[in-house]
């Protein structure tokens, strides 16, 4: 990357622009978005550890599309394996439907609904779909009402070894947005919607060495380190990230030098920092990749409480650097807002860009829908250094240390996600960032992530100028 202008101060992703360059690329889709940092992405997002944003279900939808989503360190250990286990057995191709009983009601339908960006409850019977439910059957109907009595019985299934061309002509033939998935017996196998059809040609999902979703799993710095990187490891995890606000510190080098004695066939992230010193100390430490960012998530308020912090745009530019050097790599963790932000992070060196608030408000995160005063769809959302976080993290401290420990927050413990209409499923958000980075990539001339990195040419711009790019009735915001 080069700048058109040099800089005189530290820049934020708002402070920036690229600038086209000359291309030979005839198509977006020329351009191949794998990561080479040993995470397996095959589009360079990962899902930041917030408790509000990753779970089972984000985790298998995004790394059903190529990315890792990464479960946050507060989690019981046991939980954990659960998801990674679940994760782990879920298909590649079709999604995992959502199933209840004819005898079940409209009650545990309308629950469920809002879980999954396809909408659809199917009914089985001894593991045979029978019937499907959706919004639209439930709607002015009494909840206690079971669902044999308004499912739709007029029910078209899908053999499970239909290929995306194959599932989408079927789905169109019979006039059919999404329909079950049946094996051989006529059993459940999993859910599959004409455009889930269409992206599975679009994204290649990151599995590992046996074909199986990836997916990451954070951990602090904190306790029973060793012990727990080991049970993260066994469970199955595909990246370890070790993780605290302040990554350049002597309890991250320990912990780093712990968990790199068990060996670990897997990748380990270390973070955060904002500097080349701390990048390179944590490298030297035993990271693969580093974590980068201080203040800039929309859930965090540290430096606004302790002026700690530093431009996003700087210091991933700073620390990409200084690991490449190395032959390492780094995380661009937060500030980004809109699908630009993506495009200039990968631009300033990054191999991954981390994504959280922006994905909270989605069918797939953790939390459960619910509906304000004037009727807009939200999910709570929370930082990881709030007063709420931390009470979840210290539950098995006593009341006196949990009660001292709440008195020192960095990060708002509620907001207000809303859902999209036109985006409400983290797909129709990735749907939007990779088009745009595609698209970014061409400008640069680049078919790969390295040649973005080193081709793209960015200028500096004024806030004028960062307003005049946006559309009079901007979509953009989060």
């Amino acid at each position: 990357m080069r700048f058109i202008n040099n800089p005189s101060h530290d820049l934020t992703y708002d402070d920036v622009f690229m600038v086209p360059s000359k291309s030979e690329l005839s198509s977006r889709m020329e351009v191949d978005l794998t990561s080479h940092d040993g995470s397996g992405t095959t589009i360079p997002l990962v899902v930041a550890n917030m408790t509000a944003v990753s779970g089972r279900r984000m985790a298998e939808t995004i790394a059903r599309r190529g990315g890792l989503v990464v479960i946050p360190q507060d989690i019981p250990l046991d939980v954990v394996d659960s998801v990674i286990k679940w994760v782990k057995s879920r298909h590649t191709f079709f999604d995992t439907p959502l199933t209840l009983s004819p005898q079940q009601t409209v009650a545990d339908a309308v629950s469920l609904l809002s879980k999954r960006a396809h909408g659809a409850v199917v009914i089985v019977e001894n593991n045979k779909p029978v019937g499907i439910v959706t919004e639209e059957d439930c709607a002015g109907v009494d909840r206690f009402t079971q669902l044999h009595t308004v499912m739709s019985k007029d029910l078209v299934t899908l053999n499970d070894n239909a290929d995306a061309r194959q599932a989408f002509d079927f789905l169109h033939d019979n006039r059919r947005k999404l329909a079950p998935v049946v094996n051989g017996k006529g059993e459940l196998s999993g859910i599959l919607t004409r455009v889930g059809a269409l992206r599975s040609t679009l994204y290649a999902p990151a599995v590992d060495a046996h074909n199986k979703l990836r997916i990451a799993a954070a951990i602090g710095i904190n306790g029973d380190v060793a012990g727990k990187a080991r049970a993260l490891l066994d469970s199955g995890a595909d990246v370890l990230v070790i993780d605290t606000a302040h990554g350049h510190q002597k309890k991250m080098f320990e912990a780093l030098k712990v968990i790199k004695a068990l060996n670990p066939q897997v990748p380990l992230v270390a973070g955060n920092v904002v500097t080349a010193a701390g990048t390179e100390d944590l490298i030297d430490a035993g990271a693969d990749i580093v974590k980068v960012g201080v203040g800039p998530g929309a859930m965090c308020t540290t430096r606004m409480q302790t002026g700690v912090g530093r431009p996003q745009f700087s210091a991933v530019l700073e620390c990409a650097a200084a690991a490449k050097k190395k032959g390492k790599f780094v995380w661009a963790d937060g500030g980004v807002r809109h699908p630009r932000d993506v495009a200039l992070a990968l631009a300033a060196g990054a191999s991954n860009v981390m994504i959280g608030s922006w994905f909270a408000g989605t069918h797939e995160s953790p939390g459960d829908v619910q509906t304000d005063s004037t009727g807009r769809l939200f999910k709570e959302s929370f930082g990881m250094a709030s007063a709420r976080a931390v009470a979840a993290r210290t539950t098995q401290e006593d009341a006196f240390d949990r009660a001292r420990k709440a008195l020192f927050e960095e990060g708002i413990s509620t907001s207000r996600m809303y859902l999209n209409p036109q985006r409400p499923g983290v797909e129709d958000l990735l749907d939007e960032i990779i088009a745009g980075l595609r698209s970014s990539c061409t400008y640069a001339g680049a078919k790969t992530l390295d040649e973005f990195a080193d081709k793209a040419v960015v200028g500096i711009q004024s806030s004028a100028g960062y307003a005049e790019g946006r559309p009079l009735h901007s979509s953009w915001t989060i």
